[in-house]
């Protein structure tokens, strides 16, 4: 009596997604001596999209994945491990696993199993403020330079305008030394540096 040959699958329920790469395992076991294999990666409940595959014999491994997805897959003893990276939101969905027996005949292939829903989620962008082209400490130094100077500027145009009032109050402290006519003499016409003359001097004698 020839035994039934089977392949099955077991994957965990669900897998949820942060950093946009997940890991999933696909652990089956095989009661035949099958000698060439091949595993798979379906998404949607009805397997339609094949993400990626891998399969290997006792000499050659090979894999490929679809062009959609960035994915790969790893055999190790009795369990497929599909790794897939930059992952988007709308890939979220429902993934199998599939194990084929290829050689030596009968090929055998898994039953379906339940599945796993890869729940990819959206990382928050962060807005990333426009960073000022001079940096803050170089702003502060000119700030402070130029204050600086402001305060030399204005104390050296204090110190002269001082300086400028103290000589103006001693130049007016020196005397006009211009001869001036007394002031009974204004209406005489003379000139007033001239000197006042003494007119009784020329008067007639009278005895």
């Amino acid at each position: 009596m020839l035994s039934v040959l089977i392949i099955l699958v077991a994957q965990s329920p669900l897998l949820t997604v942060a950093n946009k790469n997940a890991t999933l395992v696909c652990n089956y076991t095989y009661n035949g001596t099958g000698k060439e294999f091949r595993a798979s990666l379906h998404k949607g409940t009805d397997s339609a999209v094949e993400v990626c595959f891998i399969s290997w014999n006792t000499t050659k491994i090979s894999s490929n994945s679809n062009k959609e997805f960035n994915c790969k897959g790893i055999h190790d003893k009795d369990k497929v491990i599909f790794t897939l990276w930059n992952m988007s939101a709308n890939q979220t969905d429902i993934y199998f696993c599939k194990i084929e027996a290829m050689y030596p005949p009968p090929y055998v292939y898994s039953e379906k199993s339940n599945g796993t829903v890869i729940h990819v989620t959206e990382t928050p962008t962060k807005i990333q403020e426009p960073q000022s082209a001079i940096p803050l400490w170089t702003m502060v130094a000119v700030t402070g330079v130029l204050a600086f100077y402001s305060m030399l500027i204005t104390a050296a145009f204090i110190n002269y305008r001082q300086k400028y009032k103290k000589n103006l109050y001693h130049q007016s402290d020196y005397m006009n030394m211009t001869p001036r006519h007394p002031p009974y003499q204004k209406n005489k016409g003379y000139p007033s540096y001239a000197p006042t003359r003494d007119y009784t001097a020329y008067r007639s004698w009278q005895p």
